[in-house]
């Protein structure tokens, strides 16, 4: 199909980048399970090879079914482009490498993703790279923190575990005025509920474990190029403005030019750090986008409903949920993801670690894992698990502190949910 400002978002989870396989027919996009493709000639490959011509080499850099879903999510993000590849991790690693380089920083939120604070407090040193946290809500600390060695500004749109809102046009505008891209992790809101790029952001990365597959079967990542930076501004950014040795002086942004980004992530990134995407996982991902808008809104309907019974629940200290009109994000909620603040939340309990214990091994319903996402409603005690590896103030932070539970709220009956949720706190309030 011919994407264009025509379609709306129901249409284009389904169609965007999938046509009729044109050897056989097929209407739904083919696994294609091969390593390599036959090239028609050496001059057809040389030209491959040189990046003078867009094909399929080899599947580690390129693959007709992951390319579908390429096309799909950046068009549902509103980008120029994207690269799919092996998880939410990969893609975090795959948006920095353009950018970075030893003796850099990137300044990000402190309400990240556990795994996410691991990765930029520690895994990132071993590059040459250094991460300052600073709390988004205070925009000049923000300001502060870059400096003359900071190359990307990183937060997420809701924050994994507390399902906070970051005010993304704001944190845009502090980026913007001192030249380096906005990086927002839009995995908790999906481009149904939010779309960073509208408010600014220059790239953004997924994990498609969460919710664009929304089955809880595979693991991947996407980042999506708004293609609005210019990366040849000034000399910040040689990966992608300077010639390339590799590509014999080939300059990515005066020969790609919104596309850059993405082609210096297949033909480089993906090239030498080889987090790629495998095929069959593609597939389970075009499946599940086919149905988010539909999955987002029960999400949302169910979170709402749960949030609004917990919130009012004796044994419970405090329920973080930006759509309940006591949460102090709640204002942001119609500007940054007017189709509701997510599926994702923490909640306090009055009994503390013990009781958040007992609450997660009461539960019937909800399912203990290290996942959100699922069209299964989902729970973790985030200080003991997902976000252990914290300091006790690093996961207060991150909105993970030893008395509080993380919930992701599936598309179950929101009343089964209720009563599950009743039965449990019973026990670990007893």
């Amino acid at each position: 199909m011919t994407d264009g400002p025509s379609y709306g978002f129901d249409t284009l989870q389904i169609h965007a980048g999938a046509r009729p396989d044109p050897a056989t027919g097929a209407r739904q996009t083919p696994i294609y399970q091969t390593t390599a493709f036959v090239f028609r000639d050496a001059e057809h490959a040389a030209a491959l090879f040189n990046l003078q011509e867009v094909g399929y080499i080899y599947s580690r850099l390129t693959n007709p079914t992951v390319s579908v879903l390429q096309e799909r999510i950046a068009t549902l993000e509103g980008g120029v482009g994207a690269v799919c590849c092996s998880s939410g991790h990969a893609a975090q690693i795959m948006a920095l490498f353009p950018l970075m380089g030893p003796g850099k920083n990137v300044v990000v939120s402190t309400r990240l993703y556990g795994g996410t604070v691991t990765q930029f407090s520690h895994t990132i040193k071993r590059f040459g790279w250094s991460a300052t946290f600073v709390d988004f809500d205070d925009l000049d600390a923000v300001k502060a923190a870059i400096d003359d060695n900071t190359r990307a500004v990183f937060c997420e749109s809701i924050a994994n575990p507390g399902g906070y809102i970051t005010d993304l046009p704001a944190i845009a505008k502090i980026a913007d005025a001192a030249g380096i891209p906005l990086i927002v992790d839009n995995t908790s809101a999906t481009p149904y509920l939010c779309r960073p790029i509208e408010h600014g952001a220059t790239l953004v990365v997924h994990s498609l474990t969460k919710y664009l597959t929304g089955n809880g079967t595979v693991t991947g990542g996407a980042v999506v190029d708004s293609g609005k930076f210019d990366w040849s501004a000034n000399d910040k950014f040689p990966s992608l403005a300077a010639p390339e040795p590799a590509y014999h002086g080939l300059k990515f942004h005066e020969t790609f030019g919104p596309l850059a980004f993405t082609f210096h992530g297949i033909a480089v990134g993906l090239r030498d750090l080889g987090m790629t995407l495998n095929p069959q996982a593609a597939h389970y991902t075009l499946l599940g986008t086919e149905t988010l808008s539909l999955r987002m809104q029960k999400h949302v309907e169910n979170a709402m409903e749960v949030a609004t019974w917990l919130e009012k629940h004796p044994a419970v200290e405090a329920v973080t949920y930006a759509g309940l009109p006591s949460s102090p994000y709640n204002k942001r909620v119609k500007s940054i993801c007017p189709k509701g603040a997510g599926a994702l939340f923490t909640v306090a309990l009055k009994g503390g670690y013990n009781a958040c214990i007992k609450l997660v091994d009461s539960l019937e319903i909800f399912s203990h894992v290290a996942n959100l996402g699922d069209a299964r409603s989902l729970v973790i005690h985030s200080a003991s698990t997902t976000h252990r590896q914290l300091t006790k103030e690093q996961q207060v932070a991150a909105g993970a502190a030893p008395n509080v539970v993380r919930f992701s709220i599936g598309i179950e009956d929101a009343a089964d949910l209720i009563a599950d949720l009743d039965q449990a706190l019973a026990r670990a309030s007893a």
